[in-house]
């Protein structure tokens, strides 16, 4: 069976320049067990190569799916963002930390550790419950917790479908809390002709609601003279 391989967009060539150190954000990532995997790996790759911070946590099931859908063995940027190469990998590893998710203790469970948002992305319904619950079982649980009390974005990129009741209230209550509810759903006005396009606006979107310059094509502006001239229906 042929090895199954990430797919890289052709924006992946065209990043927005690095930011200065000053500029530098610090992002915390939270993989949970829905499928998506495609998602995480194309957020990390973007908050990498823009020259960020990141603080990775990925729950067992969210480690099962890296494996299952991209055939991913280790949290590591080899595996995780291989189009990263070079000396870019060599920068980019020194910005990547990898929390286990059992450490509960661990610096981004805690509310003196200064960051930018949290993204949970995927996001499963398991997850969804025990963010909206406050419970702390784990690594990724308690640092949204934190992140909600700290009152900084907490981004859930929420992706089962259909939606029971119990999901629709967890979604209301992290809401309520502060959080950001971002479902996994793509736009198509912008005429997506592979998957990476489908994967990139659901990452634009995450990167906006960041406040993280980025040139992934999610705009509707880019149909504005079309829409002038009549065509937008």
């Amino acid at each position: 069976m042929a090895k199954k391989t990430q797919p890289v967009s052709a924006a992946a060539k065209h990043t927005a320049p690095t930011p200065p150190a000053a500029a530098r954000k610090r992002v915390v990532v939270g993989i949970s067990g829905a499928s998506g995997a495609q998602y995480s790996c194309r957020l990390l790759e973007q908050l990498l190569t823009l020259g960020h911070e990141v603080h990775l946590v990925a729950t067992e099931y969210g480690r099962q799916l890296l494996h299952d859908e991209l055939d991913i063995t280790k949290l590591e940027l080899e595996q995780l963002t291989p189009s990263i190469t070079g000396t870019e990998l060599t920068d980019a590893k020194r910005r990547l930390y990898v929390h286990p998710h059992k450490d509960v203790g661990a610096v981004i469970a805690s509310g003196s550790f200064l960051h930018d948002g949290m993204v949970v992305i995927p996001c499963s319904s398991t997850a969804l419950g025990y963010i909206a619950s406050g419970a702390g079982s784990n690594l990724l649980a308690r640092a949204a917790m934190v992140t909600l009390k700290e009152r900084r974005p907490l981004i859930v990129v929420h992706r089962e479908s259909p939606l029971s009741l119990v999901d629709i209230r967890n979604m209301e209550t992290i809401t309520l809390a502060g959080g950001i509810i971002a479902p996994a759903n793509p736009g198509f006005y912008l005429k997506p002709r592979a998957i990476d396009d489908i994967i990139d606006f659901v990452v634009g979107k995450c990167l906006d609601l960041l406040k993280i310059e980025h040139t992934l094509r999610t705009r509707w502006e880019s149909r504005a003279d079309e829409v002038k001239r009549g065509r937008g229906g």
